[in-house]
């Protein structure tokens, strides 16, 4: 787990003023659960992360472009510093960190060969779209599912359930959009 991520949940619960047994009781977990977090201790996955950021209630995306220290917003992001709200296997960095109000979200998806979004199908509001730019990607979408390769493009309503899949041996990149932004 990075630094950066036991860092962020300590200022943003602080920010909140909240202790770490009230966050803890907000979120239903344990006290000693955001205690390790915040020393770093534990690496928390990606569903552990938002449960605990529902006692505040903010998404994975504010978590992770909520600005630390107060600085004058760019229209220009640099790759190496998109936040990865993701993991080692999926990859999913953030466009637009620190952009107040966003009215939708843009990511460069990585999957790693072999890589799944879980066997849970995933449902959200809004709409999302996106083009795959290298390798391929098996998506799910209600009930139709297809293999789509660099080049190939999708756009469905996120209220549908769905699942990414990269079922080769190479990885997958796939620039995205959704809106409202609710990742």
């Amino acid at each position: 787990m990075s630094i950066e991520v036991s860092t962020r949940l300590r200022i943003v619960r602080e920010k909140y003023g909240l202790s770490q047994r009230e966050l803890a009781k907000r979120a239903g977990v344990t006290n000693g659960t955001i205690s390790l977090i915040e020393q770093n201790r534990v690496s928390p996955s990606v569903s552990s992360l938002k449960k605990v950021l529902e006692g505040l209630p903010m998404s994975l995306a504010e978590f992770f472009t909520f600005e630390l220290t107060e600085s004058k917003p760019s229209p220009f992001f640099e790759g190496d510093s998109l936040p990865n709200l993701g993991n080692e296997k999926i990859e999913f960095c953030l466009v637009g960190s620190g952009v107040k109000e966003r009215n939708m979200c843009i990511m460069r998806e990585r999957y790693q060969p072999h890589s799944d979004t879980g066997v849970e199908m995933l449902r959200h509001d809004g709409q999302e779209g996106g083009v795959v730019v290298q390798g391929e990607i098996e998506l799910t979408v209600g009930e139709e599912t297809r293999v789509l390769k660099a080049g190939d493009a999708y756009y469905f309503d996120s209220s549908l359930p769905h699942r990414f899949r990269n079922l080769s041996d190479d990885i997958c990149e796939v620039v995205s959009a959704n809106s409202p932004p609710t990742f």
